[in-house]
Formats: structure tokens, sequence, C-alpha cells
């Protein structure tokens, strides 16, 4: 039961706000460069930087681009980060079997950070879109989203991922039963250090509309997600994920999108007290750059009150596109 405070005016909360150094004293939670991953997007090709145009400061990278980036990400203190590969439609199959390539671009990627950077925890995505003529997560059988075929391919995503040197395996399609079976593959394949980060909520959003630009998708995709990602209006469905992927051998959770999920976020962290996590998307990023650019928001201040908001909300750590220039701003501030 909270404790009853003395009534106005031997009560006086402003007290503890009266100064910079007081509100530090009180602070309740923090904001660390060590909480993000960045994600990055990495193509085909040698010495490109292709910008995203509806993600302003974004770019589609190649290989050795990405190292460069792993550098940076390095010196600014970014202890992870989560590579997403484009494909251009003329790479696009619909068996999908670009995913498990060991030689397609992500798997390279892997390769070069870990020999340039070997310090550098490396996610990586879990998905058929990417590689899927139609788009989609999993395969497309008349018109339908399969599961259980689905999944063997995901399994052997998820092994040429860990073969290559993956740290972290992130599988954000969200079809049923795939952290068990990729967690039983990766014990199996000797890979029992290898982490999974499940994209276990993961809601069928409007937010994620650049970062189908920037993976290539969006002209691939018919039809929508709503068969296999969550119902925006849904909630309790998004704790019985979670419960489920945390018995089948997931070590940590994702929520996603992450601040019109704020609740769900506080919700899970409550519940199972698990590693959470929440990607702050596509959509999210590009609508804070597009005010800032507009002279509507000052981007600096709105960039790290976003941020916070997921430590409020009981994350252990964030996806987040920003992640270079809030960890810029974290080192100029002596934090």
């Amino acid at each position: 039961m909270r404790p009853t405070q003395a009534p106005y005016p031997a009560t006086r909360l402003r007290r503890t706000r009266a100064t910079d150094a007081v509100r530090g004293l009180v602070r309740q939670n923090t904001l660390s460069v060590e909480d993000f991953i960045w994600p990055v997007f990495v193509r085909a090709g040698d010495g490109i930087e292709e910008p995203v145009p509806s993600m302003p400061g974004v770019s589609r990278r190649s290989v050795d681009k990405i190292v460069e980036a792993a550098r940076e990400a390095a010196d600014l203190g970014i202890r992870a980060i989560c590579l997403f590969p484009y494909t251009g439609l003329e790479e696009r199959t619909e068996d999908c079997a670009g995913a498990w390539d060991p030689e397609n671009h992500a798997n390279r990627a892997i390769r070069a950070i870990k020999a340039a950077v070997p310090d550098m925890a490396i996610m990586t995505d879990v998905a058929l879109d990417t590689y899927n003529i139609n788009g989609h997560d999993g395969f497309v059988v008349d018109g339908e989203i399969v599961n259980d075929r689905t999944v063997e391919a995901l399994v052997k995503m998820a092994l040429a991922q860990a073969e290559a040197g993956a740290d972290i395996i992130g599988p954000s399609d969200m079809m049923d039963g795939r952290i068990g079976a990729i967690r039983h593959a990766l014990e199996g394949a000797g890979h029992q250090n290898v982490m999974i980060l499940s994209y276990a909520a993961k809601y069928a959003s409007a937010f994620y509309g650049p970062f189908r630009d920037a993976v290539g998708a969006s002209g691939a995709l018919t039809g929508d997600k709503k068969t296999y990602q969550m119902d925006p209006a849904n909630s309790d469905e998004a704790l019985r994920l979670i419960e489920r992927d945390l018995s089948e051998g997931a070590d940590m959770v994702m929520v996603k999108p992450g601040l019109p999920y704020l609740d769900i976020c506080r919700r899970v962290k409550d519940a199972f007290g698990a590693p959470t996590f929440a990607y702050q998307v596509s959509g999210e990023y590009a609508m804070v750059q597009a005010a800032a650019a507009n002279g509507w928001i000052d981007n600096d201040r709105v960039m790290m009150e976003s941020l916070m908001a997921f430590k409020r909300a009981g994350c252990d750590g964030i996806l987040t596109y920003f992640a270079p220039a809030a960890a810029r701003l974290l080192r100029d501030s002596g934090r």
C-alpha cells in the first residue's frame, strides 16, 4: 500500500524539481548507449551507401560500408547492431532459397563485421519477406501463408546465420512454433550459446511502411500480414505469445512497434521479468524526422524523450535508428 504523504504545504513536490542537480538525484530512469541496438540495411555491391528516401539519415550499405558503420558504432559505444538485407525483385524467388544461402548479403556482412569488430554483438532477422517474391514472412500457398513449412525454412535460415557468426537470432516472422524449432536446431548444431531475441508480440501495424521501402518489400508484398501478425486491438494475446516463446527457449523478447505499444512493454516486463526489448520502428523514426525538418519539433529533445519512454515502460533495450545520434548526444553530455 502506498504510504500517505503529508498534505500541502508540508509536501511541496516542486522541491525535487527545483534544480538540475536535484532532478538528477531523484531521476527514476536513465538512458545509456548500451541500451541501443542499431538496425542497419545491407545490400549487394561495393562502396555503396544509398539513402532511403522515406527514412532521412538512413542508408542501405554494401558489406564494406556496413563494416565502416560497425566501426562507427563501436567508437560511439554502441555494442550491438542488427542486420537487415535489401533485395531487389530480381533476387527474390518463390522458394526463398536466398534466405539460407551462406553467401547472402547478411551472412557475408556478419563474417566481415566479426573480422573487423569482433566484440560487436550482431543480431540478425529471421523471416522470409526480404527473399520472398510475394513479400511475406512465410511461404504463400494458394493465398495462404503456411506455417509449418515456413518454420522449416526459418530453421535453415537461423542455422546459416549462426554458422556465419551471429550472436543473436531475431525471429520476426510470427509463425507458431518457430522458437522451439530454432532453439532445438541451434542446440543440435553446437550453437548453444547463440541467443534468441524473439519478436514475440509483433503487431500488424501501419508504422512499418518506410522499413518495407528500405528492404525492397513494398513493391513485392501481396495482400497484408494480418493472419500472422497481431491485431493492434489486443493486449492479453501478447502475454500468451510472450509466455509461449519463453517456454520454447527465447532468451529475450521484443514488442514491435514501440511507442504506440508501451502499455504492452510494461505488461510484459511486469508479468515475466524477462529481458524485454522494443523496436522503435521506421514509421516512428520517419515521423520525428519529418516534423523536425519542418521546424515543428526539436529533433534532439524529442528523440531523447521518446527513447526514455521505453526505459520508463520497463524495456531493457531498444532497437532504434536514432542509435548513433543518441549516442553522440549522450557522449557530449558526459553520460
